[in-house]
């Protein structure tokens, strides 16, 4: 084992005491919750990572990505032309300069969002769902409820998994309420999984299966932080509640127009908070640059360098990996994925990029500790006070957690 991987595996011991100590260094330190958490990150990346059937199997999931984009790419040629990625009409004198986010990659969410649909009301994701969340109550001993919540955030949005349920969000306990909260905001769903895939695919080999990767071992490692953070063992312990997916649609059809829906919902409010949000980190820049010399990710990323040698990064890399984890705190992880695949990890060795790739999967950002907030206030009105005031702590749990996962992966990966 290398200094490096030694330094991965420290830093993963350290960014579990860095939870402690965020959380006011509570007791009783729930010390199931602690080697379970730690032994599942690992145990679980190790089997995806280094099992050569998964592996292959990983790199099926990354040929059906690239499908899934070539299909959605023949229908938005049909509707959008070469502004879709139909043949240019010009020859392109800049490489790449055809490309157009919104009419070319953002479409694929409302193919995905059809399909998950589908999945869903074929039962397919919620049997998925259900062996994970049976797995987080045996080794964690959290409830039904919040373990399926957890789980079903590796594939679902941070509103989306609460509001499978929403009958019980009302009885979980303080703790339990903050782990479904943390796991919201430290996983992705799929949807956005094969966006980052598609994005990352030049830059990072197997970008599909080490994305799923990433979001699997982030479901332990949130509910390891938020124990750290908020121990469940110093409230009243409910009783076990068994959950089930309730059916959403009526039929296949049903559940295709319904998706197809919800995507373009998604896809516009994409568009726009990355517009705002980019747009907004330009005017701080504005005020910023010529007063201090500094930018906003330059500055977040001397603060997040501490964050990155944990994980296990290089010196000569910190300021970049710690740049990409500001950008994505304030900004939000689409922005650093677009960042960092269009030359924002130039530099970096391919060990110190899949660390960054996993750092950077979650949702851990203002922007979606807003919309979570707003949705499970509504999910749960009697909970709202509740809900605020995990909110922010919930920020700070969730990217400890992502950087757990990149903490796992730098362990596992040899220079």
């Amino acid at each position: 084992m290398s200094w490096l991987q030694v330094q991965s595996a420290l830093g993963l011991l350290g960014l579990a005491a860095l939870a402690w100590a965020c959380g006011g260094f509570r007791r009783p330190v729930p010390w199931r919750i602690v080697w379970a958490g730690l032994g599942l990150q690992v145990v679980l990346a190790a089997l995806l990572l280094q099992l050569p059937l998964l592996r292959a199997a990983f790199n099926w999931l990354g040929q059906g990505v690239d499908a899934l984009s070539a299909a959605t790419r023949a229908g938005t040629s049909l509707v959008f032309g070469y502004l879709g990625g139909g043949p240019l009409p010009f020859a392109e004198t800049v490489p790449g300069g055809g490309f157009i986010l919104f009419f070319q990659a953002l479409p694929l969410l409302l193919v995905v969002g059809a399909l998950s649909a589908l999945l869903y009301h074929w039962r397919i994701l919620p049997a998925v769902v259900s062996g994970l969340s049976g797995l987080l109550r045996r080794a964690f001993g959290i409830s039904g409820a919040a373990g399926f919540s957890v789980a079903a955030n590796v594939f679902l949005g941070m509103v989306e998994a609460p509001l499978l349920i929403r009958p019980w969000l009302a009885r979980l306990s303080q703790a339990e309420l903050f782990m479904v909260m943390v796991a919201g905001l430290a996983t992705i769903a799929g949807n956005m999984l094969v966006i980052y895939a598609t994005l990352l695919a030049p830059v990072v080999p197997g970008a599909a299966g080490q994305l799923l990767t990433a979001s699997l071992i982030c479901a332990p490692a949130s509910v390891l932080v938020a124990a750290l953070m908020r121990p469940p063992l110093a409230e009243p312990v409910l009783p076990q509640v068994e959950t089930a997916a309730p059916p959403l649609y009526g039929s296949a059809m049903e559940a295709i127009v319904q998706g197809t829906q919800d995507g373009l919902q998604l896809l516009l409010g994409v568009m726009a908070t990355l517009i705002v949000f980019v747009a907004l980190a330009a005017l701080v820049n504005m005020v910023l640059e010529p007063l201090t010399g500094w930018t906003l990710q330059s500055g977040l990323g001397l603060a997040f360098q501490p964050l990155a040698w944990l994980m296990g990064v290089p010196a000569e890399h910190l300021s970049t990996v710690g740049a990409s984890l500001g950008t994505k705190v304030v900004l939000n992880e689409f922005v650093a994925y677009l960042s960092f695949a269009n030359g924002g990890g130039l530099g970096l060795d391919e060990r110190s990029r899949l660390i960054l790739t996993y750092a950077l999967c979650g949702f851990s950002n203002l922007g979606s500790v807003g919309i979570m907030l707003g949705g499970m206030s509504t999910l749960c009105p009697e909970r709202r006070a509740d809900v605020v005031r995990l909110g922010w702590p919930a920020l700070v749990a969730a990217n400890i957690a992502c950087c757990m996962t990149g903490a796992v992966a730098g362990l596992l990966t040899p220079p």
